[in-house]
């Protein structure tokens, strides 16, 4: 019974990151696959050997996919966070509400260390959740960027054509190109989440105001 009953609070209490989590790795397996299947159809349409899966997934073709998506997501989610600390939009569950300067909460026991300690490490923890997504777009952007060097170079030796160091693939059109197309959705998608949470109505979602909310009401 306490078994059931642990298993069901950690679902319970987790539910939501595990189910992330699967469904990450069920579509990034999906594009594993995919891309595999694509990445031979090219080789042999060129004359060259196709790879094995596992060889595949050590294969630029495969990274510079990965990278490059990752890249747009943690860009998106840390001008994200950066953004709604600062700018509002009246009526929309994503923002703050402009009109209610809420004091900061008192510091209680259960407080995190870093706020407990004060002074530049609370400041710091202040803006941990910011530094992270940066972080993590940083990497992203390099990984992309070293990954597309090496695919842009393999085709480029393929066809008797010199390759180029990854500074010099960073000023290509190809690589912005690839950035510029998956920077401009994300932040479609965030603009339509905010503007369509003013109007429009998810019962239950922590994305959601209350279905009773006015309109102009700000804030879940």
């Amino acid at each position: 019974m306490r078994r059931r009953r642990r298993s069901r609070s950690i679902w319970r209490d987790n539910g939501l990151s595990i189910t992330l989590a699967v469904l990450f790795l069920v579509f990034w397996a999906g594009q594993s696959l995919t891309g595999w299947q694509v990445f031979n159809a090219e080789q042999v349409a060129h004359g060259e050997p196709a790879l094995g899966f596992l060889a595949y997934l050590r294969d630029a073709h495969f990274a510079e996919a990965t990278f490059e998506n990752w890249e747009s997501e943690f860009l998106q989610m840390a001008t994200y966070v950066v953004l709604t600390a600062f700018l509002f939009q009246r009526g929309s569950a994503e923002s703050n509400d402009p009109d209610d300067a809420e004091p900061p909460a008192p510091v209680g026991r259960d407080a995190p260390w870093a706020v407990r300690r004060g002074g530049w490490v609370r400041a710091l923890y202040g803006c941990s959740l910011s530094i992270a997504f940066v972080l993590l777009f940083a990497a992203s952007f390099l990984l992309h960027a070293v990954s597309g060097a090496a695919r842009y170079n393999a085709e480029q030796l393929a066809h008797g054509q010199p390759g180029l160091s990854v500074a010099r693939y960073l000023a290509t059109a190809q690589f912005w190109f690839e950035s510029f197309q998956n920077w401009q959705s994300e932040f479609l998608a965030i603009l339509a989440m905010v503007t369509l949470s003013i109007f429009l109505r998810q019962q239950g979602s922590a994305e959601s105001k209350d279905i009773a909310a006015p309109h102009h009401q700000t804030g879940a």
